[in-house]
């Protein structure tokens, strides 16, 4: 971890501690990075799903023996 100076719009980190439910700047801005990477590893299994990456949906012997209701 390191320590860093920046200057931040305190009206944004404000809106995002109160969507966030935070309550310190440091706190904020750790909890927005960790929301955008999961953003993004939502965004990738969902591209995974539409182009059925690494899925076996197409192979006739998985679905032979996959469960049916």
């Amino acid at each position: 971890m390191r320590k860093t100076s920046v200057e931040i719009d305190d009206k944004l980190i404000e809106q995002v501690r109160v969507l966030l439910g935070t309550s310190s700047i440091k706190e904020t801005i750790d909890s927005a990075l960790r929301e955008i990477l999961r953003r993004e590893a939502r965004r990738q299994e969902i591209e995974a799903l539409v182009n059925m990456d690494g899925l076996e949906l197409s192979d006739e012997n998985v679905m032979a023996s996959a469960w049916r209701a």
